[in-house]
């Protein structure tokens, strides 16, 4: 007789009921914002839900245990899961990027707003929300891969995953997911003001000018309508009093981890921190986007389109959950 299996389920992040009542909540709003349409025939899109977070804040891991924790019972929902790490430019792409702006340290390699397809993102992004609608086609929609490990490590486009109907949920998670351009004279301002845990004048040790953010600015613009599409949202953050240093803290932490459990492979802690620094630019400049939005050319504030929908689920220092904060 098979003895019965005595393993102790592995508990969930304690962020994760938090996170997936927030998107069963939006889930119950937008169907029924949509009942109309369904009694005359017509198809409810998926929820498209915004994951944001720092590198190393755990956002891809509670990403994919979030889509698993809908999926199971008693949910049993349709989820896609779009990373913008897949919406890379090809290699050649991002080689070319590189060689044409061999002064801006920032479009060196993949990462920042420039270094992704964003007409692929946009084609991505609009067969999802359409993906419900009835079609005389199989509708399926393919979503993108790239392979971090091709090209000695700069990556380049993989064969990716179909995804077919109905979907219920999209979750499209990533650092810089959410961020907003903001004008030239507050890339000024913020530019002069020093950073709260970080060495005074940072960016310029670190080898940037303020031309460098500029050009990351104007490619950001790009990306809004991405933005637009948008149900609601879900932004993991450090506390308040320290807005950059836990993040080098959380990637050194992940990168640790990784070594430990694969024999010692990866970066060094000088290179960890090499790697964070390129993305602390994002955080100064455009990260408020997220619950600010952007100044219009009118002058008007254009709020997200998620305001009102959105979960900030506050991390410590070692990633562990602290608390939870709509806007």
């Amino acid at each position: 007789m098979a003895m019965a299996s005595t393993a102790t389920p592995v508990p969930l992040p304690e962020a994760i009921p938090h996170m997936s009542s927030h998107i069963l909540a939006q889930l119950d709003e937008h169907r029924a914002q949509h009942a109309g349409q369904r009694s005359t025939g017509e198809a409810t899109p998926p929820l498209i839900v915004g994951v944001q977070g720092p590198q190393g804040s755990g956002k891809t891991f509670l990403t994919s245990i979030l889509r698993d924790t809908l999926q199971a019972a008693p949910h049993h929902l349709s989820v896609a899961v779009l990373s913008l790490d897949d919406l890379y430019l090809p290699h050649e792409g991002l080689v070319a990027l590189a060689q044409a702006h061999p002064e801006n340290p920032l479009l060196k390699g993949r990462g920042q707003p420039g270094t992704h397809d964003v007409p692929l993102g946009t084609g991505v992004l609009n067969k999802l929300k359409q993906i419900n609608v009835p079609s005389t086609e199989e509708p399926s929609v393919e979503l993108p891969s790239f392979d971090k490990s091709l090209f000695n490590g700069e990556g380049d486009r993989a064969p990716g995953a179909l995804v077919r109907p109905p979907v219920d949920v999209v979750l499209f998670e990533g650092w810089c997911v959410g961020f907003y351009p903001i004008p030239r004279e507050e890339v000024e301002r913020r530019w002069a003001r020093p950073l709260l845990g970080l060495e005074d004048n940072f960016l310029e040790k670190r080898g940037y000018k303020i031309e460098n953010v500029f050009e990351i600015n104007e490619r950001l613009r790009d990306y809004v309508s991405w933005w637009d599409l948008f149900d609601a949202f879900i932004q993991l953050k450090p506390p308040k009093d320290h807005p950059y240093d836990f993040i080098y803290r959380w990637r050194l932490q992940q990168e640790h981890h990784m070594k430990q459990r694969n024999g010692g492979k990866g970066m060094t802690d000088e290179q960890v921190e090499r790697f964070v620094d390129r993305y602390i630019p994002g955080y100064v400049f455009f990260g408020d986007g997220v619950t600010e939005g952007c100044e219009e050319a009118s002058g008007r504030r254009k709020l997200p389109p998620w305001t009102g929908r959105a979960l900030r689920v506050v991390i410590g220092e070692s990633r562990e959950f602290n608390a939870t904060e709509t806007f």
